[in-house]
């Protein structure tokens, strides 16, 4: 079995189950690999979440870089198309949520590597959304960029819980009224 064969049923089983709940064995069952085999590569449940995390920020930042150089695409759509992407995880009944956000909650102390981690990830999701928007000059593109997140990450957050595809519908509408309120002040609209 391969590493990233592995990593993608903890992945699974953390999007499902959540980051306090998921064991070593439940990943060794999901991935019919032996744990002591596992415990080659991965000693211990922390060392497998640290490398999952990675990987799955690994992903993320790749489907970043894809995005942000697609041509094809207006940036505007780019800004939203992370609501797309949840909303295929949940109809495949993958539950993202935000395991980077639920991260820093398990592991609290700022100097922590899966916290570091985490922590990584989120200033990465600001900079995509601050650099789009900073192509469309928008007005104060941080402050706009700070209200996105915070949408996005609330999303997240539900769909940690809820595992609800209405929760997406909902946030990408409100983050498509950030958007337009931010066009509209850059063309003056709203002076």
């Amino acid at each position: 079995m391969q590493r990233e064969e592995v990593l993608e049923h903890a992945l699974h089983i953390l999007e499902q189950q959540g980051l306090a709940n998921t064991t070593f064995e439940m990943v060794a069952a999901r991935a019919d690999y032996p744990v002591e085999e596992m415990q080659r590569f991965w000693p211990d449940r922390e060392a497998l979440l640290y490398d999952a995390l990675r990987y799955h920020s690994q992903q993320i930042d790749a489907w970043r870089r894809q995005l942000i150089h697609d041509e094809e695409m207006r940036d505007e759509d780019k800004l939203l198309a992370r609501y797309d992407a949840l909303s295929g995880c949940v109809d495949n009944e993958r539950y993202p949520g935000c395991l980077f956000i639920a991260a820093c909650s398990f592991f609290p102390d700022p100097t922590h590597p899966i916290h570091q981690l985490a922590d990584q990830q989120k200033r990465a999701a600001w900079e995509f959304t601050h650099a789009l928007l900073t192509r469309l000059e928008v007005d104060d593109p941080a402050m706009v960029a700070e209200q996105m997140e915070l949408v996005l990450e609330g999303c997240l957050s539900r769909l940690l819980v809820k595992h609800n595809r209405a929760d997406v519908d909902t946030a990408r509408w409100l983050a498509e009224d950030i958007l337009r309120l931010a066009l509209c002040r850059q063309g003056g609209a709203l002076t």
